[in-house]
């Protein structure tokens, strides 16, 4: 496996980077998944994947791996970062940073462009829904646990963080609910996923206290795509069945992208 540092420019003037692996030993094109961050984590380093024959990306937006010298709101921090005003929210400039990898994707000649996919769990899970919807170039994705689906019943249903985030805000400044919301009107996954048409599937935790699965239910019922399947996993928390789920993300995207490992 070939391993890069690669960087893009993206919103704001702000360069982003992140991991890309390519089997060493390949015939382009190549089929392609982007592997989307959580919360606090940092971008996944896809070596293992690349050696079942894709091209992998490990998406790092603002705030993470090379960028944090440019935007660090900090974890806590980024959820209510400028939170009041929808034009200058911390998730404007991250959501299309996590849109600009198929960019990146598209531009590369191995890539074959119409056998690109997508994943991510929790934050990662919102991103890919978030990318599902608005680059209509994915082919295919895999969503666990989505964090950002429902924010303003979710805060009202779990006390962890990162949702508690907006919490602390609002008992430092409680009359700012109604502008939140308002912000959140524009960002939150449940006003985006309609517009999602390729095959995709969700996995949640019955018993996840971050991302709570009354939200994770909702966010599914509003996806548009017609082929679209729900696994939800009773005994699992925030995890959302991951070790027993790979498996099966790992068949589904093999069916849709066929790799040649």
């Amino acid at each position: 496996v070939e391993v890069f540092e690669v960087h893009y420019d993206s919103l704001d003037g702000v360069r982003i980077a992140g991991w890309y692996c390519l089997p060493r030993h390949r015939t382009a094109p190549l089929p392609a998944v982007v592997f989307y961050p959580g919360y606090i984590s940092e971008p996944t380093f896809p070596k293992s994947h690349a050696a079942k024959g894709y091209a992998t990306f490990g998406a790092a937006p603002r705030g993470k791996l090379r960028s944090n010298s440019q935007v660090n709101p900090g974890y806590p921090g980024l959820l209510a970062h400028d939170i009041i005003d929808r034009n200058t929210y911390a998730y404007k400039g991250f959501y299309v940073d996590a849109w600009r990898v198929i960019d990146f994707l598209l531009e590369q000649p191995e890539i074959d462009n119409s056998r690109i996919g997508i994943r991510g769990s929790s934050q990662g899970g919102a991103l890919t829904l978030l990318t599902a919807a608005m680059r209509p170039e994915v082919a295919v994705a895999a969503a666990g646990a989505p964090y950002l689906a429902g924010v303003m019943d979710a805060i009202a249903l779990t006390n962890t963080y990162p949702y508690q985030e907006i919490n602390d805000y609002l008992r430092q400044h409680p009359d700012s609910r109604d502008a939140i919301a308002a912000t959140w009107s524009y960002y939150d996954c449940h006003n985006f996923v309609d517009r999602i048409r390729c095959p995709i599937i969700v996995n949640i935790g019955l018993q996840d206290n971050v991302c709570p699965p009354e939200t994770g239910y909702e966010v599914f019922k509003r996806i548009g795509s017609t082929d679209k399947q729900l696994y939800p996993y009773d005994g699992h928390a925030h995890d959302a069945g991951s070790f027993h789920h790979e498996a099966v993300i790992d068949r589904f995207f093999a069916q849709h992208l066929q790799p040649q490992g």
